[in-house]
This record gives C-alpha cells, structure tokens and sequence, in this order.
C-alpha cells in the first residue's frame, strides 16, 4: 500500500540517499519511493533545514504520526478538438503551452513569433551584452520562450489550479531536471531552458504544429466584430477565425495595432524602478547564517507598505547568483532585469526593488503606462547613450549623492555613476529611500553591500486586453492570453492562462 511521510527533516549536510534508512527506520515494513515535495525552512538561523514529504510503501493499515495514505491523482484524458485548425501569435510560455495542448487534442496549429528561435536568439542577447548592439526584434523580451526564458526559469506560482500538473510534467519530458516536480521554489534557468524550449518546440512540430519565426503580425482581419486572419510582415494574409494572441508584455506596436482595430483596452497597475546588486556570499550568510556553505545560493523577499500613501515597495523576481541584463527592446531606450542560471553560482545577487503604480496614476489613454515606462528608459539611455547602465550605491541614493570611483557588478557591458532620481520619478526614488532602511533591518547591511542598477520598467504589462468570461477579447474569435494580455505574471501562470484558452477553444466556442 502506498502511504505519504510528512515531516521528514535533512540538515543542510546530510544527503539524500539517506532517505531510505530513515523511512525504514520509522517501520520496518517501508520503503522509500520518491519525494513528493521539498522545502527549505530557514526561519531559525540556527537550524537551517530539509523538509520532506515522501511516497513510501508499506504494509496495509499502519498507523503512524505523519503517515497517511496516498491518494493517486486522477489521469487527465483530453478530448479531441472540435475545431481542426487554430493560429497562435507568439512563441512565450503562453503560446507554446496553448500550441502543445492543441495539438494534442489532435487540433492543426500555426504559431507566428516576431522573434527568432532560441539559440539564433542567444547570438543576438550576447551582442547586446558584450557590445551594447541591439536587435529591436531579438533580444531578452522577443524570440522563442519569451522573455522569461532570459530570467531565473522561476516555476513558482500562486496559483494552484488543474493543469499545472500537466505543465510540470511536460517541461520534464522535455528536458527540464525531474526535481522541479516536488521543490517548493522550482527554478530551471537560462541555460537549462534553452535546451527545454527546443524540445518542447520539436514536440509541438512531431503533432503537427507548424512555426513561422520572424514574422511579426502587423494588422487584424475583422469584419462585424470578429476576426478572420491577420497581416504579417512578410506580406502575407492568414487566415483564421480563432486566434490565440499569446503576445509579450512588452509588444507596445502591437498595442498599438489593437487599438486601431477597436480591441478593448484598458490600463493596469505595475510597478518600476531599479535592480539592487549584492555579493552573493553577503546573501546567503545572512539567509542562511552558518549553514550558507552546505545550502544553494539564498533567496529573499521583502516588502514595505505605506498605508497613508497606498503605495508598496517590494522585491520583485529575485536572481540568487544571477546578473542583471539589458532588456531593452526599442533603440535609444534602456531598462534592465535579472537572470540565473540553473546553478545559480555567479558572484552576485540580484532583485528589483519596485514602487507599485495604480491605473489612476496614469492618464486616461490605455496606452498611457507604456508611454511612462518609455520616458523613464529614455531618460536612462541618454545619462549614458552607449549601452552602459546608470548605477548608484544604495548609500549614496540615502544621502542622494553622485558615486564617485569605479563600482563593480554583474552588468556587461558596463555602468556609470548616476543619480536614480536622474531618470525614475521622484515618488519612486521617495519611496526606495523609505523602504530601505526596513529592508535593512531585516537583512543587515542590505544598504551598505547595496548597489542599483536600473531602471526596471518591465515589471508586468501596464495594459490589460479586456476579456469576457469565455476568454474572448471585444473581437470575437481573439482570445488574449499571458503576460501581454494583462491576466498573468510569471512562466506558470502565463502557460496555463494558454493551456485553459486552448481547451476553450477545443471545446468550442460561440461561433
């Protein structure tokens, strides 16, 4: 009989092979079969440890504490689509999973991506990074995996829906390490995804799926209120009466597009400011304390709250070991994100320390975020006008100082000495400045080991694409998913905003 075993502790020393003698050691009848799940308890400093929940089998009708059955989840069995043929724009964690799910219901799918694919895409990121040279169509944000493949591979996500499953269990078929299916904080990195999203690309292709990659979608055919195809850039008319738009936050032309086409839009909350910069071996001393040497690179997450001003300051996708890149995407404008790699061993840290913004901010035109995000990145490149990213040390943005001497960070191809307040609006920089003083109470030396690298524009989108309760935009036939639709934020929640669009649409719809 199969049982789960809960409260299985490992010091941060001890391996894991060592499961098995201590489930035996609990009754001599279990046996060790698997981890189920896997988190780190770090809130006391001077017991770091492993939790455990594992699947072991036993005898039938043991009784013992943390010990109870198991109960299998059921097999998910897909039907196979009502409709034969459906297009997808964009290659990013949503249109890939909604492609995937399509053609596995037996349903013929044709994604379009503006970008290239992966690895031609890492040849054009390591232009950018090493010689500041930008390809306004592939870069950290446009290409295939989006623009969360350029990130940490985070895997962690609020949202704990039917289907997830399914999304684990297909990144690991294609590649990705099988403990991503029981660790609490499941992370891939850049590297590893690489390797994923060509697997997962080539899969979707053996179903008979069909990609055309850079080809970007200029214009919608719509005729009394439905869709009926799209325009490219390469001259060609495409025709479809149900097309999932798995467009990236950051596709502001695109935007723009809909808009002329009388697509519902409408502004949304997000958040800027800049990437902070520690020594990753500072990081991990003080989130793990004694224990650092034996445990991965540390992770944190902070929060401030100012109730009198509705605001909040917070770390937003936080990189143990990673670098901050250049994420831009439009010539004569710069912003920045963080990366990993799946070891996470690099020599620094690195989070984004970000002021949410409220839709009343902004002025009445829905498209009124994307031009603020774009006055601050103008801003930023022209402080340096050459690729380098504007830095300033935690202390000196406290007393608003200008740096003086050189600084060192993760950043390629460099940075200059800059004011934040030079570029970000100054009840961003009031509230950083607030902020930090909390933050480094919680980890001490936060501000004096702190250096900012920014400015961090693109948090999530500032537009949301209006949708009913069938997931259709105001065209009908247009079903806006992911990041870029406004309803998601991270690589799971984008993949199964489009796996659920794609079983709507194999379900059938209204027209």
């Amino acid at each position: 009989m199969l049982y789960e075993l809960d409260n299985i502790i490992l010091m941060p020393h001890e391996s894991e092979s060592g499961l098995p003698a201590i489930v035996e050691g609990r009754h001599p009848s279990l046996q060790f079969v698997r981890i189920l799940k896997k988190s780190l308890d770090a809130r006391k400093k001077s017991r770091v440890h492993w939790k455990y929940r594992l699947l072991v089998k036993g005898s039938e009708g043991l009784s013992l504490n943390g010990l109870q059955p198991w109960i299998e989840p059921s097999t998910e069995v897909l039907p196979e689509s009502k409709h034969a043929s459906v297009l997808i724009v964009g290659a990013g964690p949503a249109g890939l999973f909604a492609a995937l799910r399509l053609v596995e219901r037996g349903a013929r799918v044709t994604v379009i991506e503006r970008g290239k694919k992966v690895d031609e895409r890492m040849k054009d990121i390591a232009l950018l990074r090493n010689q500041g040279i930008l390809n306004t169509e592939s870069n950290a944000l446009f290409g295939e995996g989006g623009a969360g493949t350029w990130s940490d591979g985070k895997l962690t996500t609020r949202v704990n829906k039917p289907g997830i499953s399914w999304i684990f269990d297909r990144l690991v078929l294609c590649g990705a390490p099988a403990n991503i299916l029981y660790d609490s904080k499941p992370h891939v990195g850049t590297d590893l995804l690489v390797g994923v999203l060509r697997n997962l690309r080539e899969r979707i292709e053996s179903l008979g799926g069909v990609f055309f990659f850079e080809e970007k979608v200029l214009d919608l055919s719509v005729k009394d209120g439905k869709v009926f195809g799209v325009r490219t850039s390469k001259d060609r008319e495409i025709s479809s009466e149900r097309i999932i738009l798995a467009m990236g936050h950051s596709a502001r032309d695109s935007y723009e597009m809909l808009k002329r086409n009388g697509v519902g839009l409408e502004k949304k909350g997000f958040a800027i400011g800049a990437r902070i910069e520690h020594p990753a071996e500072f990081i991990n001393v003080s989130q793990h304390g004694t224990f650092h040497g034996d445990l991965p690179s540390a992770e944190y997450r902070l929060v401030y709250n100012n109730q009198a001003r509705k605001r909040s300051v917070y770390s937003f996708c936080m990189c143990p070991g990673g670098e901050v890149i250049n994420s831009s995407s439009e010539i004569g404008h710069l912003c920045v994100n963080g990366m990993s790699n799946n070891a996470r061993d690099g020599k620094f840290s690195n989070s984004a320390l970000v002021v949410s913004l409220h839709p009343e901010d902004l002025s009445a035109d829905p498209l009124s975020g994307i031009e603020l995000q774009r006055e601050i990145e103008r801003k930023a490149w022209e402080i340096t006008g050459d690729g380098l990213a504007p830095r300033q040390r935690a202390l000196s943005l406290m007393k608003d100082h200008l740096d003086t001497g050189p600084a060192v960070s993760s950043f390629r191809p460099g940075t200059r000495s800059a004011r934040m307040g030079d570029f970000l609006p100054e009840f961003v920089v009031q509230m950083i400045r607030e902020a930090l003083p909390d933050f480094d109470r919680k980890i001490r030396g936060f501000i004096s080991e702190g250096l900012f690298i920014g400015p961090e524009t693109r948090t999530s989108s500032p537009v949301r694409i209006v949708r009913d309760a069938g997931g259709q935009a105001s065209v009908m036939g247009l079903y806006p998913v992911g990041e870029g639709a406004g309803y998601s934020g991270g690589i799971i929640s984008s993949a199964l905003d489009g796996m659920n669009a794609a079983d709507r649409v194999a379900d059938g719809d209204a027209r």
